[in-house]
């Protein structure tokens, strides 16, 4: 396989008929867990505004992001890290409510055109990831709104890559907690890898301005009971320069357990995990570092049996 051959499956939401196009969904987000989103339906110039105002947020003093402070556990600013060197982030709970994005913005001193940026790309992203989901349970012949309550988060990333750390890990290998992902990854930088599930191997997810990429997470294998891929990705440094990606999370139930509809679950699929909420499943994963799918093995619904 090639180093800078593309392989994740691109999809173009304006392509029909409907029941094709989340067929496609649902077949990349069972085979690789990820999938590159084409003419998605968040404005370009409205993607430009939030690179440029991340851009500026990172730029604010360190006792001002210090401000950016948890409301979830880990939703908070992150400096760099013993583990994590050279990345620092900035987190975002419930993106899509305007309290907290008008607390998000107070805290990091945003600017009115900034505070109004966030918002309009945050609803955007949270409507876009809501029928993302609703397109998946579709393709199973599901309800289509059981997400409904779900809270989504932002986690804006920057990396301080130098000539000394080329070929070194930009932020661990890991997964997702929450249900799907959108990315809006840098445009001029690459790095990003995903894990492939077949072959273990890492390939390279190389930038594509003007498209998202999705990445189905913990909370999915955990409703779809291991039929959608929870992928295993890690970011690397490629060169001595800085890199910024905008995540954003559809996280999951955070107070109620999350379990596989029963149409996953048969004789021959028995369930796999015992049910867990958003929250819980992030407890066991950063109270006891396991970030790259290691906490299922706390949640196996027959660890108990001889």
């Amino acid at each position: 396989m090639g180093k800078d051959r593309e392989v994740i499956p691109t999809i173009d939401l304006e392509e029909v008929p409907e029941k094709i196009l989340n067929l496609r969904i649902r077949e990349a987000s069972e085979r690789w867990g990820c999938f590159r989103l084409m003419n998605h339906g968040v404005p370009s110039a409205l993607m430009s505004e939030m690179k440029e105002t991340v851009r500026s947020l990172f730029d604010r003093p360190d006792d001002v992001k210090r401000r950016n402070t948890d409301v979830i556990l880990g939703s908070g600013y992150k400096a760099p890290s013993k583990i994590n060197p050279l990345y620092e982030a900035l987190g975002l709970y419930d993106m899509a409510s305007s309290r907290a994005v008008n607390t998000f913005c107070d805290q990091l001193e945003a600017s009115p055109g900034q505070r109004e940026t966030i918002l309009s790309y945050a609803r955007a992203i949270d409507g876009l990831a809501k029928d993302l989901a609703r397109r998946l349970a579709e393709s199973y012949g599901l309800q289509n709104d059981f997400f409904s309550g779900w809270p989504s988060q932002f986690r804006i990333n920057k990396y301080h890559f130098k000539p000394d750390s080329v070929g070194k890990p930009g932020v661990q290998l890991h997964t997702d907690s929450g249900f799907l992902t959108i990315l809006q990854d840098d445009e001029d930088v690459g790095g990003l890898e995903v894990m492939d599930s077949s072959s273990q191997e890492f390939v390279p997810v190389n930038p594509l301005p003007g498209t998202l990429l999705v990445n189905l997470g913990d909370m999915a294998s955990i409703w779809s009971n291991g039929r959608l891929c929870n992928v295993k990705h890690r970011v690397q440094c490629k060169e001595a320069t800085i890199r910024i990606s905008i995540a954003s999370f559809l996280l999951g139930p955070m107070d109620t357990a999350l379990e596989p509809p029963a149409v996953f679950v048969d004789s021959e699929h028995p369930r796999l995990y015992v049910p867990i909420s958003h929250e819980g499943l992030r407890k066991i994963r950063m109270t006891k570092g396991l970030h790259a799918g290691e906490a299922f093995e706390h949640l196996r619904a027959n660890q108990g049996d001889d």
